[in-house]
């Protein structure tokens, strides 16, 4: 018999242990690998189209469907084009950003469940982050793919821009990182429209960021103090770190506080709570969400 994407899709779920996406293996537990209402949580999608899509009655999913689903079942990149292929699409190509987050990386990410943590991608688009980062930061499963993009925020006035990010203090240096992390993007994937698009929209739209551009700016990702506004806790203040994924051209972004801090009891209010910012349901234990 011919595989389907739902036979994949049941294999790779099948194969996949909790404790990989940060879930708890309770005693009792009947299903080895991760149940379907698991797999739609990870991939922001509902638990029917999952159902759906395994027993073939969703027969057209989209590519960003496809995305995440890869990157909730930590899909290696030839079973990700494979998955591709089988929805009847074709796989991203050689030029474009990459959305694919390493299955590696996404078991830090799920050990990183204590901490507001996100995954990023080369356009600083937000691909994955942790229960804390939504509890602290908002929700960004109820933005908007461009809303998701942190360049398109620092450099956007209103409440598309750094409001739906509440960070206060983001630093002097942050906006001619971003702007060097472009540039350097648009060298390595020179055929990727949306990349292109990004560029253009924000020379056309942003003083500061056509300014920064036309002069070539460069400069890296220092750590750096941030205020993090919260509407339950006021101000929490934060070390933020950059980490890059070699290989992968993936940006690892983390808030820490220091242990036994009044910051550090904020953090852990809005963990157990589930804080005010995140919509829906918090799933059981440090978990992983991703977005399409």
């Amino acid at each position: 018999m011919d595989e389907t994407l739902g036979t994949a899709l049941r294999r790779w779920r099948d194969r996949l242990s909790p404790l990989d996406v940060g879930r708890p293996a309770r005693p009792g537990r009947r299903a080895a690998g991760l149940r379907r209402e698991e797999l739609a949580d990870l991939a922001g999608l509902s638990v029917d189209y999952v159902v759906r899509l395994e027993q073939g009655r969703a027969t057209n999913p989209s590519a960003q469907v496809v995305a995440s689903l890869a990157r909730a079942l930590q899909l290696q990149p030839a079973e990700r084009d494979y998955a591709y292929r089988l929805a009847g699409l074709l796989p991203p190509q050689e030029g474009t950003v990459s959305t694919h987050v390493p299955a590696g990386v996404q078991r830090m990410l799920a050990r990183l469940g204590e901490f507001p943590a996100a995954v990023f991608s080369a356009d600083w688009t937000l691909l994955s982050w942790t229960p804390a980062w939504a509890v602290l930061l908002g929700d960004p499963s109820t933005r908007t793919h461009s809303e998701r993009n942190l360049v398109r925020a620092v450099f956007t006035t209103g409440p598309s821009g750094l409001a739906a990010w509440p960070v206060l203090q983001e630093g002097e240096g942050l906006g001619t990182a971003l702007v060097s992390d472009l540039r350097a993007a648009l060298l390595s994937y020179p055929r990727d429209r949306g990349l292109t698009g990004l560029v253009e929209e924000l020379r056309s739209t942003s003083a500061e960021f056509a300014r920064l551009w036309d002069e070539g700016a460069v400069g890296p990702h220092v750590s750096a103090r941030k205020t993090i506004v919260h509407p339950q806790v006021g101000e929490v203040l934060c070390d933020c770190d950059v980490l890059t994924v070699p290989g992968s051209d993936l940006r690892l972004v983390v808030y820490t506080v220091a242990a036994g801090s009044p910051d550090a009891e904020k953090l852990e209010f809005l963990r157990v709570t589930g804080g005010s910012r995140a919509t829906g349901p918090t799933p059981p234990g440090p978990g992983l969400y991703s977005t399409p």
